[in-house]
């Protein structure tokens, strides 16, 4: 009877454990991130929707996963060379990651409204190659729905990204602009 008892109370303390583990990380399966490219040539922009994101409340820490072959192009054409091995090689390198944490997440109450400036640490995995980057975000709380939003300049190169000959070098910019925004559901 005894065990019975003891087995029971450890069941429960590790189910109660798990769920309030579960109560301190927040989930988006559909969060967006767009790039965009300016050269006097053309400017390109692709969105993806399908980037899956999670942020700890209390560590901080943040993971994006965004599956490249997702970025959709106005032009065909674009999205075919996006794709193939002579440019981001979506084949090869099928996700791009992010690990990081927010360094000052005691400044933002997850429960209550309001608009918190937050710094993102971390490393970025693309195209095989890893960088460590820090990035400015703006959290919003409104009526329990929690977003993140960041604008960030990446330069191709930094991740073996580079054109040194024929359209590419005159059409793609050397740095693009990088747009997040992801809504969490707790």
């Amino acid at each position: 009877m005894k065990k019975s008892i003891l087995t029971i109370a450890i069941a429960l303390f590790v189910g109660a454990s798990s769920l309030f583990a579960q109560d301190t990380k927040l989930v988006n399966k559909n969060g967006h991130i767009s790039f965009y490219s300016h050269t006097a040539i053309e400017d390109i922009q692709a969105n993806n929707y399908k980037v899956v994101s999670t942020i700890d409340m209390t560590s901080g820490a943040v993971v994006f996963s965004v599956p490249m072959q997702s970025y959709e192009f106005e032009k065909a054409a674009m999205q075919k060379h996006y794709n193939s091995p002579k440019f981001l090689d979506t084949k090869t390198y099928p996700k791009s990651k992010f690990k990081g944490k927010i360094t000052d997440v005691s400044a933002v109450n997850f429960s209550k409204d309001g608009t918190y400036s937050v710094t993102i640490k971390g490393d970025m995995n693309m195209h095989g190659v890893t960088k460590s980057i820090t990035e400015k975000a703006t959290i919003r709380v409104k009526g329990g729905k929690v977003t993140l939003d960041s604008k960030m300049k990446i330069t191709l190169a930094d991740y073996k990204i580079a054109f040194e000959g024929g359209k590419p070098s005159t059409n793609i910019a050397k740095t693009i602009d990088v747009t997040v925004k992801t809504a969490y559901m707790k």
